[in-house]
């Protein structure tokens, strides 16, 4: 029973395992677009835009309405009424006239014709659509560069734990020769101590990267809209993903304004500029027709649900006409703030773009420095390795100490860490250049 349990936990464990599909970086970033919590969310966004849009363009349509009312007087009103008006003598009346109870039933149809504010609305609600899309694009690049992030950092720790495990069994290994030379009293207890010293700083290390281990595959699930504890298996290397061949754009064939941020900085200028058109356009006449009708009903009881209820039509037409003429100086004062908001919103443009050109200078001389310190590092990387090799063959036959040994170790795991720092430094390098190159879609543009 016990082997069939165990045969079963295996073939389950394998089956789990194998059913479990790679995910290479361009498969994680294109699942990041899709349910990243902040994609999703700017997808709401330009929905809400549309339908905003919408809302604003519905204004200029054909409004209609309609209203019903009851009354019934608990006490009907009194009018004075002078006698002369029934051909007496002076003096007035007191009289009450009417019906206890009415209703009013009626429709109204509104048309605008000119409105000033209507024509920059439609405007405005473009504009604002393509804020939200904008937004979306921004969203996407920072998605991207947070799943790469998280995936990177994911590679980083399983070859940094990789690299520490290496190093604790060789280095555990050359412990365990050693302890068996000073039992026999060729060496000193210092040296003991020294590769001991080394050993619990390796396994320090070891400890801390398999705590955090799990916390970056939990990160990189957070960045993709799974689950934390999301079992995942990563089908691309760090070593891969850094020698990856990819086209980098050349320092001459950059176009600025294909870049989201300018573009952003472009459409505020145009939004400030809608603000101002529609200050002016405030002092412009407001014209809207209307047709209204109705019908209305009295009675001393409540028959109007009979058929010998008398209802009375009425009905009308009109124009009406809304004219601004003085506002105590208000509405210039507020055409003068949209002018220097629009001043201000072309210093932005020009700020953003000061700032994206230093920008990509410093960004190609990151990703340069970056391969020739890969090139580096990978060269120093090799002659450690030779020299912690000899050191330990040195050591083993006596002819150098442990103080010689521990330099040579810390040494090579110092260009250990550096050149996995190189890898690093190289993909990011190369993420923040494909960012930056980055061609809004067309409908983001117009």
């Amino acid at each position: 029973m016990n082997r069939i349990i165990t045969i079963a936990i295996t073939l389950l464990i394998i089956f789990s395992a194998s059913s479990q599909e790679p995910l290479s970086l361009t498969g994680a970033i294109s699942e990041g677009l899709q349910n990243n919590r902040a994609m999703v969310n700017a997808n709401y966004d330009v929905e809400i835009a549309k339908k905003r849009q919408w809302e604003v363009i519905a204004t200029g349509f054909p409004q209609v309405s309609a209203s019903a009312a009851y009354n019934k007087d608990l006490e009907q009103r009194t009018s004075i009424v002078p006698g002369s008006f029934s051909g007496g003598s002076g003096g007035d009346y007191a009289v009450q006239f009417g019906k206890a109870q009415s209703i009013d039933v009626s429709a109204r149809l509104n048309q605008l014709i000119f409105d000033g504010s209507y024509l920059v609305g439609l405007q405005a609600s473009t504009v604002f659509l393509k804020i939200s899309r904008q937004n979306k694009v921004k969203s996407e690049l920072e998605v991207r560069g947070l799943v790469t992030d998280a995936y990177v950092n994911v590679l980083l720790a399983e070859e940094r734990k990789n690299i520490l495990e290496k190093n604790f069994n060789n280095l555990d290994a050359t412990l365990t020769d050693i302890r068996k030379v000073y039992a026999q009293g060729l060496v000193e207890i210092e040296e003991v101590q020294q590769l001991e010293i080394t050993k619990s700083s390796i396994q320090s290390g070891l400890d801390y990267i398999s705590r955090m281990i799990p916390i970056t595959y939990q990160m990189l699930n957070m960045s993709l809209g799974r689950d934390l504890d999301h079992k995942i298996v990563l089908s691309d290397s760090l070593l891969a993903l850094c020698l990856a061949s990819e086209d980098i754009h050349n320092v001459d064939t950059w176009d600025i304004d294909k870049n989201i941020d300018y573009q952003i900085a472009q459409n505020n200028l145009r939004s400030n500029e809608l603000l101002l058109k529609l200050e002016r356009f405030r002092a412009l006449p407001t014209i809207s027709a209307f047709i209204t009708g109705g019908y209305d009903a009295f009675s001393d009881a409540f028959t109007f649900t009979e058929k010998n209820q008398q209802w009375y039509g009425r009905s009308a037409i009109g124009l009406s006409v809304r004219l601004p003429i003085f506002s105590s100086g208000a509405g210039q004062s507020r055409t003068d703030q949209a002018k220097l908001n629009v001043e201000k919103a072309k210093a932005q443009v020009d700020q953003v773009t000061e700032n994206l050109l230093l920008q990509k200078a410093n960004a190609h001389n990151q990703y340069t420095q970056a391969l020739e310190e890969f090139v580096r590092s990978q060269e120093s990387l090799e002659i450690a390795y030779k020299i912690e090799r000899k050191n330990q063959i040195k050591y083993k036959e006596g002819v150098t100490g442990s103080f010689e040994l521990r330099q040579a170790q810390l040494q090579l795991y110092d260009l250990q860490n550096q050149h996995l720092s190189a890898m690093q430094q190289i993909i990011n390098s190369r993420t923040e250049l494909s960012l930056l190159y980055y061609s809004s879609p067309e409908n983001v543009k117009k």
